[in-house]
């Protein structure tokens, strides 16, 4: 074989993995470019692509670009496991989102009644939830105060939900920890609950007056009950502290439905939020296409200048 043959041979050959190499880095970078905003998916939603162990679906939601994670059973998961959890997102510079801070009364007025033997076992689970908290690096947590009281006048129920969540602040902010009062619809999921509007949880916000108590915007809830979403967030805005998504109808993904994310996206970011968007929601395909569907979606709601 002739030198110059050999020579441009072997380039040919050595050049082939450098050209793949450089494929997988620009592939690599591309998955790994971050958001915006701080969206946060849950336990399940990439599992297609990343099986079924939480722990390697914090590392696929990481190479996708995403930094944060929420759980709503996080209570739920074993003291190690919640350990394993809160050392994999730091290791990864991920942010816990909300795990669900008590048994959620949805059929009982637990809160609402004014129920000693209730009351006390609700600060109970705040206390254990203070642990949580604490294992897995968390800030936010969930509150749902539980159903009416169909015995009571609204305003002393009112009462009895300000005092509960009183008491709950007192064992909150001695950690800087926050319970989010999150509004849940009462026409196609959650009828007959006691919180079920944004006015209606700001204004608890406003009497309670602690740091550690503050709204959970669920927007697909709340396109439900009483649309005018930009709206309502402007009005609820110094008392938010955390947003969850999902599109309406269906609850899957944005763009699935009839909610102009990109709009609601830019709206948020420009009024200068950079705390976690819970991604509460379902995929509309069902496995690694589907999975490629919901990262694809939010690319595109994200892509707002």
């Amino acid at each position: 074989m002739k030198r110059r043959n050999f020579l441009g041979k072997g380039l040919a050959m050595t050049a082939v993995p450098s050209f793949i190499t450089t494929i997988a880095r620009a592939e690599n970078q591309t998955a790994a470019q971050t958001f915006k905003l701080n969206y946060a998916p849950h336990d399940g939603m990439f599992a297609a692509h990343a099986g079924n162990d939480f722990l390697d679906q914090i590392k696929f939601m990481h190479d996708q670009g995403f930094r944060a994670v929420e759980d709503n059973g996080m209570r739920q998961r074993t003291p190690a496991l919640q350990e394993k959890i809160g050392s994999q997102l730091a290791k990864l510079g991920m942010t816990m989102g909300v795990f669900v801070a008590h048994n959620i009364a949805w059929n009982d007025a637990n809160l609402a009644s004014g129920n000693k033997e209730k009351r006390d076992q609700f600060l109970a689970e705040i206390k254990e939830s203070v642990d949580v908290a604490r294992r897995v690096n968390a800030k936010w947590m969930t509150v749902v105060p539980g159903a009416l009281d169909k015995r009571l006048e609204m305003g002393y129920q009112t009462a009895n939900v300000m005092e509960a969540l009183r008491r709950a602040c007192e064992i909150l902010e001695p950690h800087n920890l926050v319970m989010v009062l999150e509004p849940l619809n009462p026409y196609r999921d959650h009828p007959g609950l006691f919180l079920a509007r944004s006015p209606q949880a700001y204004a608890l916000c406003k009497a309670v007056n602690s740091p550690s108590c503050k709204i959970l915007f669920d927007i697909y809830h709340q396109q439900i009950t009483e649309g005018n979403i930009i709206p309502n967030i402007d009005l609820c805005w110094d008392e938010i502290a955390y947003f969850q998504i999902g599109d309406n109808p269906g609850r899957n993904e944005p763009t699935t439905g009839e909610l102009n994310y990109k709009n609601i996206f830019r709206h948020i970011y420009n009024k200068g939020f950079r705390g976690v968007m819970g991604m509460e929601h379902g995929n509309s395909i069902k496995g690694k296409e589907g999975e490629m569907a919901v990262i694809n979606a939010y690319r595109e709601c994200d892509s707002f200048k």
